[in-house]
Formats: C-alpha cells, sequence, structure tokens
C-alpha cells in the first residue's frame, strides 16, 4: 500500500513511519524535517508545506491513504485556529484526490471516564487544554465528511516511549485502564494499531483507542 504521513517526524508520526514501513508499505513521510530523515527502502521524505489544499492534494494524488499526524506548533499564538485550518486543508486535499482513507491521530482527553470526557476531569493538567481541545476538534470535522472514510485513534492518558510488545486492547469512546488502574500505551504499540487499521479496516468513520 502507498501511504501519505502526514506530521512524519513528529513524535508519534516517526513511530508511524517505522510500522508502515516495517510490514513493507511504501511510505511518503511528509513533514517540515522530512529532509533530515536517514534513507531506508520503501521511504520517500518529502519536506512540503501543507497549508495549501491544492498543492497537498497534488502531493497526495496517488496513494491509497493518509495518515494525519501533524500538528502546528505548540507555541502557535491561536494553536485552536491553527489545528482546525490544518485538518481543513488536509480534508480538503484528500477529498480531492478520491483518496478514501484518512485516519487521524487522536487526543486522549477526549476519551470518557464515568461518563466524563478527560479533559473536562479536575485533575487533567491545566497546560495540556489547549492541546486537548485543539486536537478534538478534529475529530469534530471528520464528523461532518461523509464522502470520507475516517479513522480517528486516541492513545491512553500516559503514552511510553521505546516499547513494542504488540499486546494491547482497543476500546471505544471509554478510556482503557491495566490491572492497577493505569491507563498508558507506548507509542509503538499506538502505531501498531494504526497501522492495523490501515490495513484492516474496523473503525471506519469512528473514533476508538488502544491501551494496556
Amino acid at each position: 500500500m502507498k501511504v501519505a504521513i502526514l506530521g512524519a517526524t513528529g513524535w508519534i508520526g516517526r513511530r508511524l513511519v517505522d510500522e508502515a514501513l516495517l510490514r513493507g508499505h511504501a511510505v511518503t513521510a511528509i513533514s517540515r524535517g522530512a529532509g533530515a530523515m536517514q534513507p531506508r527502502d520503501g521511504l520517500t521524505p518529502l519536506a512540503h508545506d501543507i497549508s495549501d489544499a491544492a498543492s497537498l492534494a497534488a502531493v497526495l494524488s496517488g496513494h491509497d491513504a493518509v495518515i494525519h499526524s501533524a500538528r502546528p506548533p505548540r507555541d502557535h499564538p491561536d494553536r485552536m485556529g491553527a489545528v482546525r485550518a490544518l485538518a481543513s486543508t488536509i480534508i480538503d486535499a484528500t477529498k480531492s484526490t478520491g483518496i478514501k482513507p484518512l485516519l487521524a491521530v487522536g487526543g486522549a482527553g477526549s476519551l470518557m471516564i464515568d461518563g466524563v470526557r478527560r479533559m473536562d476531569q479536575a485533575d487533567f493538567p491545566e497546560h495540556f487544554q489547549m492541546g486537548a481541545a485543539s486536537t478534538v476538534e478534529i475529530y469534530y470535522m471528520l464528523q461532518k465528511e461523509p464522502a470520507l472514510d475516517w479513522t480517528y485513534l486516541c492513545p491512553s492518558d500516559t503514552p511510553e516511549e521505546n516499547n513494542r510488545t504488540g499486546k494491547f486492547r482497543l476500546g471505544g469512546e471509554d478510556m482503557l485502564f491495566d490491572e492497577n488502574g493505569v491507563s498508558h500505551i507506548s507509542l509503538e504499540d499506538y502505531a501498531i494499531a494504526m497501522i492495523d487499521e490501515l490495513e484492516n479496516p474496523e473503525h471506519t468513520r469512528q473514533k476508538f483507542t488502544v491501551g494496556y
């Protein structure tokens, strides 16, 4: 499968690239920092401005699927507006190419705990509020797109690094917790769940989550 991954050098994006390449997919890695990526079989790094839908559509044309892992800088003065604008551009570009699958990296903040979103819980860190609120906007925008076979995958509450186990659970709107009451997932296992969904769609037009 030929897959375009937007935000390919980001915290989650680079794990998505690794997992897709591991499974033999052809990956176009689109990111501001793509020029620094090391050459690998199946990888086409592309440093490209994704703020223009027509230009992005030209890049996406010919791919089988798009994964949206791109985010504006954390210190952007209007992060909410920037996330919306970026998502709108990616959605419009994807639709204009006729590509159906658009998989988006979500956030744990929109997951439910006892009927209340994690981001609305009293102990949710204040410095994560804007990021959580802006990330969930992508989900709301995708819900309005009947022409796309979109998917929105949320990680668990606590992300971890450098631990690819392949052993995890999938859930729906509710946050997952392990036997010790901890909600966590490694970025590598998150990437496995996302590429699993890419290869065998089971959550089309749904939000779902992955955790231990």
